[in-house]
């Protein structure tokens, strides 16, 4: 995550008129490590998988004018943020611009992205630093949203915008990924009973378990491990026809296992970058994982070791 002040010094509330214009960004993740639901009872739960690979807000404050542009034009929700973020800090609007290379509607948390690094942009041109939670507190308010405020893999209630508990940084690996082709409305899918059955949540709460003492201890093998049990029990409910496909091809050029976008159409397999040959292995799973899909389909992201 990165955040500037380009131009200042800004205007809050009640002081003089000024312009300021800041640049923030937010991460992205490929699909979920986990996602379920526990026997407590309570919503669903995701455990982020971050990538480096950003989204982008630049926004241009002026205290004098008295609303918000943003471009793209589509992007409603990130002009309800910028509002949300301005009414509780500073008069005056302005002008929002987002960018980035996270595709949308693939499980990449392009959207959640977004969100957040339009609220640190918006607040940053304030002269404010809005923490993980005050941002939890705004984009609650508009949609559900992926943890990605927060700067390491985390256990998230995406759907209250609640975070649920920090695991810490993961081991550098990178995902080799395929897109299945299409896209999915998160939004809709969230609306979808999922009718979790009692040994269904017992279990994801045993993944869950797993996953915080897996990522605590750097150990890529059993992160895969709990990925991969989470991507074949979400089978159900957002299908990958390549699932099985991809498990193997996982095994087979050394992987630790598979991720999947669990209400996305991305699929990939996870390669720690300390396996032995890993050049060779990362270039037989490109080439493999391009005989399942057309090549321009094929996806390649790192873990995000620091933010």
């Amino acid at each position: 995550m990165t955040s500037r002040q380009l131009i200042g010094p800004p205007a809050g509330r009640g002081r003089t008129p000024a312009r300021a214009v800041a640049v923030s960004s937010a991460f992205g993740t490929f699909g979920e490590l986990l996602q379920g639901a526990l026997p407590d009872g309570g919503p669903d739960f995701l455990v982020t998988l971050p990538i480096a690979r950003w989204a982008t807000a630049t926004f241009e404050y002026r205290s004098a004018d008295d609303s918000v542009e943003v471009s793209p034009a589509t992007k409603t929700k990130a002009r309800q943020v910028a509002e949300a973020v301005l009414a509780r800090y500073a008069d005056g609007g302005g002008t929002l611009r987002l960018s980035g290379a996270l595709p949308e509607g693939k499980g990449l948390a392009s959207s959640s992205a977004d969100l957040v690094a339009t609220a640190r942009a918006v607040a940053s041109a304030v002269g404010v630093e809005l923490p993980p939670r005050v941002i939890e507190d705004v984009l609650r308010r508009i949609e559900p949203t992926d943890g990605v405020m927060y700067p390491e893999a985390v256990a998230f209630r995406h759907r209250e915008v609640r975070l649920l508990g920090r695991l810490g940084a993961l081991p550098p690996m990178t995902i080799v990924g395929i897109d299945e082709g299409g896209t999915v409305d998160t939004l809709a899918f969230n609306r979808i009973p999922k009718n979790f059955t009692d040994a269904e949540r017992d279990e994801y709460a045993l993944l869950l378990d797993r996953i915080r003492t897996a990522v605590r201890a750097g150990d890529a093998a059993a992160i895969g491990q709990v990925a991969t049990r989470s991507a074949h029990l979400n089978q159900r409910l957002c299908r990958k026809r390549t699932l099985n496909a991809m498990t193997a091809l996982s095994a087979e050029v050394g992987g630790v296992g598979v991720v999947t976008a669990h209400s996305g159409s991305t699929i990939g397999l996870l390669l720690p970058h300390d396996v032995p040959g890993f050049r060779s292995r990362l270039a037989e799973a490109i080439n493999r994982c391009g005989q399942l899909v057309h090549r321009e389909r094929v996806l390649c992201y790192q873990t995000l070791v620091s933010s």
